[in-house]
């Protein structure tokens, strides 16, 4: 079994982030999958959710995603999201206030997007 894999999560504007890990995990229309190196094969649909990606130097990635695709083969992992953000790019205070709005506006897509972007830079899964 290898100790790493590859992983690439591309949103459909751009390149989010690419680099070896160790174990990746993500929520999919089957429930949460973790994968590890020497994972089975597998394609799936992912549900819109945080993405924690534990990289090859003992860091952590977390993405909040919004649908899209896993596909794992040979040890490269990929997740193809329609929309997808890191933790840091992510402005909590607007996330917040988006999340106010959405609530205001009885906006359920939008509150649970605003939500997930909310877990994904603060860390609360």
């Amino acid at each position: 079994m290898a100790a790493e894999l590859h992983v690439e999560l591309v949103a459909a504007d751009r390149s989010v982030w690419s680099g070896p890990a160790t174990l990746v995990i993500a929520r999919t229309t089957s429930g949460d999958i973790g994968v590890l190196p020497g994972h089975q094969p597998l394609l799936g649909v992912l549900e819109s959710g945080p993405v924690t990606i534990r990289t090859g130097d003992g860091g952590t990635v977390v993405a909040a995603v919004h649908g899209g695709f896993i596909s794992f083969a040979d040890e490269k992992l990929s997740l193809l999201a329609e929309i997808a953000e890191l933790s840091d790019e992510i402005d909590v205070k607007r996330a917040e206030r988006a999340l106010e709005r959405a609530k205001a506006d009885a906006d359920d897509a939008a509150e649970r997007r605003a939500e997930i972007r909310l877990r994904a830079a603060t860390g609360a899964h």
